[in-house]
């Protein structure tokens, strides 16, 4: 599996995604709101909207919570977001994309800034590392959905790009205007996905030793957890030793 897999799996095994469960639910909430605005209040006929449902509903998001959200759009309540991409490089030259949703845009700005530079970062202009990445949608299934190959030859009918299966489980590329289509493929298929999302793909990666490894997680953890951040990608790579070793710290 990709380095950006092993990472969000160690993240969730110390619990963060727990500690952070109130945070991350204001961020989906978000989300849901702001695509009900701008399309369709039903998911089935609203695409953005759908795929945000399903990515709540994949981190256990409560039903209540996901129909207030949409209720709010629908009802005109709410704050009206911006949403704005931030460029920039971290620790050991790592490339940084920060999404965000702000109703303050000077506020977002020097937030994010402040924090690039407190890490060891430095944030660069729109365009100054989105080219080293790709934008494409990601469709995650469990290790037990099947093996290597049933799952590949689902994600080929279903017009699917590439698959990686490993022993965390499998994650599936398609371009990312297919992804609402090639999403309920899979799901007539395999059942439901464990998320299903836009993502920025690296195209080039950056190798970390275990000291540059801790410090990104401190610039991403720090970026995450500010209320207008919606998403961090990186470029990062490293070796499964280097991997384990921070799993263990």
């Amino acid at each position: 599996m990709a380095g950006h897999s092993k990472w969000a799996n160690i993240q969730h095994r110390k619990g963060r995604q727990d500690k952070m469960r109130a945070k991350l639910f204001s961020k989906l909430s978000k989300e849901i709101t702001v695509a009900a605005k701008m399309g369709d209040p039903d998911p089935d006929k609203n695409p953005r909207l759908r795929l945000a449902v399903k990515d709540a509903k994949s981190q256990s998001m409560p039903k209540d919570n996901i129909e207030r959200a949409i209720k709010k759009a629908s009802g005109g309540e709410g704050e009206d977001y911006e949403e704005i991409r931030y460029e920039g490089y971290g620790p050991g030259g790592v490339a940084v994309i920060v999404e965000a949703m702000t109703d303050n845009r000077n506020r977002t700005a020097s937030s994010v800034r402040s924090t690039f530079t407190k890490s060891g970062g430095n944030l660069g202009e729109t365009g100054s590392v989105g080219f080293m990445f790709d934008r494409k949608g990601e469709i995650t299934y469990p290790a037990d959905a099947g093996d290597a190959d049933t799952i590949m030859m689902a994600a080929i009918e279903a017009g699917a790009e590439d698959v990686e299966s490993g022993e965390d489980g499998h994650v599936i590329w398609c371009a990312d205007t297919d992804l609402n289509d090639v999403s309920t493929a899979l799901e007539a298929d395999l059942g439901e996905s464990e998320s299903t999302r836009l993502v920025w793909k690296p195209t080039t990666t950056t190798e970390l030793d275990l000291d540059g490894m801790q410090s990104l997680m401190k610039l991403v953890d720090a970026l995450e957890d500010d209320d207008d951040v919606q998403r961090v990608t990186t470029n990062f790579e490293a070796s499964d030793e280097v991997m384990a070793q921070l799993e263990e710290s």
